[in-house]
């Protein structure tokens, strides 16, 4: 690390004034970040009012790859500049006591630790040696801690608000950067893990969906074409569906479902639904994951072209387009026959032969996505790559993606203390394969019974990853994008910790954004109606009570004249009507700016949840866009979850006190 390379920095109690490097031996650098070009100080502590300073490091040219956290330590030969601070702050170099920075910090280790107000782990945390920091407090000049802790609190949050600032240093979720921030659905305490693993397809490697399913769909497209079924005509539309729709294969359907398993939205093939015949056809029954031979759910962008491939061979089979040879076929046989089609194009690797030598056509590039892993094995994190992608395959996307974005000639092995090919997940997580060890550069493999840390190998089981690290549960973190092979088996059978990568995110991020205006109109006008309608049920009421013979709710709702009351509801109805008019286009609208046809990826309707999201929110501890989002949150992160509303939570307009 070249710190000469450094413009300026921020002096932690000097926040009005910058300093430039070289810097004083008074000065710590307490904490560190990645520049894109370099590793650089981000943040310093001035100490010379407080503690003594460090003895300084023999090299600050170093990387930690072990648990240790880092603490970096300056050097300089400039003792004019160290003399004059001396003098500025009254202080005298004998008196000073030198003391290395692990004299004053540790960091708790894997068999010591507590838990903390949530629940979660400490393992990990950075703590202070109280006897050495006892001395700085005694020390002349030193820190002042006295009195009620909310205050200095409140006093030291502005600061490294204003430290944040100073160096540029943006919040995770600022404005502009919300569609890349890391959500919460579980509290996770990222210092009490050891392990991360991580899946690579569409995780570690993102593609390009049109060019990617836009293959794989003209690939099965030919062996359907092969095995004497009519595509001519049918090209590749991915807006047809989007992630976390379920198809109906009893049926033909897609269709979209609320967190409760209700359909919202269906199409038949791709034609859609009306909201009638979708209450017809679905009124009386949830959808159920668990019936595999029916529901098959769309959990990740591999989905794609299956689902696109599926719905246009059932507008071909209602046609009575297919050839009498290929004999009777129902909804749940033609998607046998596609499911075929597609799983042919991906096993005889035609398309993977195509990305492997034209990889600017399918992937996108991340130079950030490598140096957020950097960041993790540097503070400790032992990385795991565990796929369903073959070796070759493997090593040249990793190769592609990562090595050019790497420091110091680095190659993307170096950053993984386990790597597993053909992993055959989600059994991966279930039962144990045969364990191989890819011995040579060109893939091959001898048969392997015990796994150890800095091996690569095929097959095998999760457990050998536990048995081999020392490691268990939720120690250990796994990412990947397919809600179920990922992150639901993972999480079931292990209970590792899961992170969930979904790059629809940001679109609908966006989305939501240019809806804005639209949902809170349509919402005023929901209300509206409500209010509307609130007046004519009472009057309705008070209607039937009267002719009942019996006295409305109020003296002055009997005593309403009859005309008076009937005219007064007719133009009630009226107005709900007309509100009725506008409202049902806009709900077909709402969602549009990401998928004309199904709204949001993460919504069912105005106020729901789709089916999606509530997958998400069982099994996905933290969900996010891209890997490289991780880059915006320091290794050391404590992620909390956001309150969960109830129905009964206290409104803003409601009175406080009992029922009367």
């Amino acid at each position: 690390m070249d710190l000469h390379a450094v413009q300026s920095s921020v002096c932690f109690n000097c926040l009005r004034r910058p300093m430039s490097f070289p810097i004083p031996r008074h000065c710590v650098l307490m904490d560190t970040t990645k520049c894109r070009s370099s590793v650089v100080t981000a943040r310093v502590n001035c100490l010379s009012s407080s503690l003594p300073y460090f003895e300084s490091s023999p090299s600050v040219d170093r990387r930690v790859s072990g648990r240790k956290a880092d603490n970096w330590i300056t050097d300089t030969d400039d003792e004019e500049e160290e003399e004059e601070h001396r003098k500025e702050n009254g202080t005298n170099g004998s008196n000073n006591l030198s003391m290395k920075a692990e004299d004053l910090f540790s960091v708790t280790s894997s068999s010591h630790f507590e838990v903390d107000y949530l629940g979660e782990s400490t393992k990990g945390d950075m703590t202070i040696k109280r006897t050495r920091f006892d001395k700085a407090l005694d020390y002349k000049g030193g820190l002042t801690l006295d009195g009620p802790i909310e205050e200095i609190a409140k006093a030291e949050t502005r600061e490294a608000e204003m430290l944040l600032h100073e160096l540029g240093i943006p919040a995770p979720l600022s404005y502009g950067l919300a569609a890349r921030g890391i959500f919460c659905s579980r509290t996770l305490n990222f210092r009490s893990i050891t392990a991360i693993g991580y899946d690579m397809d569409y995780t570690l490697v993102q593609y390009n969906v049109r060019a990617w399913e836009g293959r794989a769909y003209d690939y099965g497209m030919d062996n359907l074409r092969s095995m004497g079924y009519p595509v001519d005509g049918l090209e590749f539309d991915p807006d047809l569906v989007i992630r976390g729709l379920i198809m109906d294969k009893e049926k033909g359907n897609l269709v979209k479902a609320d967190r409760f398993g209700y359909v919202k939205r269906a199409v038949h093939g791709t034609r859609m639904l009306s909201n009638r015949s979708v209450s017809e056809m679905y009124g009386r029954e949830l959808v159920d994951l668990r019936n595999e031979s029916r529901w098959e759910f769309l959990n990740t962008l591999f989905s794609v072209s299956e689902a696109v491939m599926y719905m246009q061979m059932v507008d071909r089979l209602d046609e009575g387009a297919l050839p009498p040879e290929i004999g009777p076929l129902d909804y749940q046989g033609l998607y046998k026959v596609v499911a075929k089609a597609l799983f042919r194009a991906h096993v005889e690797g035609q398309l993977k032969n195509e990305i492997i030598t034209e990889p600017e056509r399918f992937v996108e590039l991340e130079p950030e996505l490598p140096l957020a892993l950097l960041d993790q094995k540097e503070a400790g994190k032992r990385l795991l790559l565990i796929t369903n992608s073959d070796y070759h395959y493997t090593n040249k996307m990793m190769n592609y993606a990562f090595n050019k974005f790497l420091p110091n000639d680095m190659d993307w092995r170096d950053l993984f203390e386990m790597v597993i090919v053909s992993a055959k997940k989600p059994e991966f997580f279930q039962i144990s394969h045969p364990l191989y060890e890819v011995v040579t550069e060109d893939g091959l493999m001898r048969p392997c019974f015990k796994a150890r840390p800095g091996g690569l190998y095929s097959g095998g089981s999760a457990q050998m990853v536990e048995t081999a690290l020392g490691i268990h549960g939720d120690e250990i973190l796994y990412v990947g994008d397919h809600i179920y092979t990922d992150v639901s088996q993972s999480k079931v059978h292990l209970r590792w910790r899961t992170a969930l990568i979904c790059r629809e995110l940001e679109e609908e991020f966006n989305a939501l954004a240019r809806g804005k205006d639209h949902r809170e109109k349509l919402i005023e006008l929901m209300n509206q109606k409500e209010a509307v309608g609130d007046v004519f049920n009472q009057l309705r009421l008070a209607l039937q009570r009267r002719t009942k013979g019996r006295p409305a709710q109020t003296r002055s709702a009997t005593e309403m004249n009859d005309r008076e009351l009937t005219e007064y509801m007719q133009k009630l109805l009226i107005i709900m009507q007309r509100l009725d008019e506008k409202i049902a286009p806009m709900l077909e609208a709402d969602g549009e700016h990401f998928n004309k046809r199904w709204g949001y990826l993460s919504r069912s309707g105005l106020w729901d949840k789709s089916h999606l999201t509530r997958q998400i929110e069982k099994y996905a501890d933290i969900y996010t866009s891209r890997v490289s989002n991780f880059l915006r949150y320091t290794p050391f992160i404590y992620f909390r979850s956001q309150a969960q509303s109830l129905a009964h939570d206290l409104q803003p307009n409601w009175p406080i006190g009992g029922c009367h």
